[in-house]
């Protein structure tokens, strides 16, 4: 079959995200183990002003991933590969049975926890849309900001240090360029956090973890993880590397994905891709009143695949 499943990052944390999962029987272990990781229940943290904080933020969509794939796994074929963005690439793996769905909870508070250790206190991201990399690139050198997330061929996110990032924003957006900052307080994929990096590396050896029984795009070289040595290298590398999505859409697109499900909130993933591979079928979880709709959808673009 050629559904991929696409597992967001932070950025879209809503109080109504789990709507869809929160009367779903096969959900409820999901939602009772975020309640365990954060001490209080899904919805009280998603509806909190705290959930973006990194903290809370990665437990929250790790376990919104989970619950609507646990909504939606006995009701659409297995998928030919599961891809996440930032955060999403561990919940990825849980849905590829590398680790399981508690284990992946508690895994994404330990890499917050890391990350919020290993992060200068004045640091961000901000989404730069309309440079190509090399001058983007330049930009960055000049001012000590790095890149972050790669979206597309203009579509970027960099992170750094506060003031460096305003005056990259200054100037990028004198160049006509667009910016927009983001709601995460650390500089994710990026040499700032390589202590991070490091400590996540042990964190995740010392975890039980198993090869993934689907392929997982990795997010830092796009290639299909297959062993235990490679999840704890590739979701350790991660946190201080760019994460190269575009090459992930690409990659998943020649091994023969052509109908994309964004799993967890929003739909930004979904609105990356659909413009990008105008001949596949490509929606969010999001975009249904419920998880029906959702699983329907799927059958009738595979089928229109065929």
């Amino acid at each position: 079959m050629s559904l991929a499943l696409l597992c967001p990052g932070q950025g879209a944390q809503h109080p109504g995200m789990f709507d869809r999962v929160r009367d779903v029987a096969a959900a409820r272990s999901i939602l009772d183990a975020l309640a365990d990781v954060l001490g209080r229940t899904a919805d009280s943290a998603a509806a909190s002003e705290d959930r973006f904080d990194n903290a809370n933020a990665q437990p929250l969509l790790c376990a919104a991933s989970l619950a609507h794939w646990q909504g939606l796994r006995n009701r659409v074929p297995t998928p030919l590969l599961v891809a996440g963005y930032s955060i999403g690439e561990l919940a990825a793996h849980a849905i590829a049975g590398s680790v399981d769905a508690p284990a992946c909870l508690a895994l994404s508070a330990r890499r917050a926890r890391l990350m919020d250790a290993a992060s200068p206190p004045d640091a961000g991201m901000q989404a730069v849309l309309g440079l190509e990399r090399e001058p983007l690139q330049a930009l960055c050198t000049a001012h000590a900001v790095h890149i972050a997330i790669a979206n597309g061929s203009d579509h970027f996110v960099v992170g750094g240090r506060l003031d460096a990032l305003q005056a990259l924003a200054e100037v990028a957006t004198a160049r006509g360029a667009e910016v927009r900052p983001l709601p995460v307080h650390v500089p994710a994929h990026t040499p700032l956090l390589a202590d991070a990096a490091r400590g996540f590396a042990q964190v995740l050896a010392d975890a039980s973890i198993q090869a993934p029984t689907l392929p997982v795009l990795a997010g830092i070289d796009a290639r299909p993880v297959r062993d235990r040595a490679a999840v704890e290298r590739t979701l350790s590398l991660q946190l201080a590397q760019t994460v190269e999505w575009a090459q992930v859409m690409r990659q998943a697109f020649e091994r023969g994905a052509r109908v994309f499900l964004q799993l967890g909130p929003g739909t930004a993933l979904a609105r990356m891709v659909a413009p990008a591979y105008p001949c596949c079928e490509v929606r969010a979880v999001e975009e249904f009143r419920s998880l029906d709709g959702a699983a329907d959808w799927v059958h009738a673009a595979l089928g229109r695949m065929q």
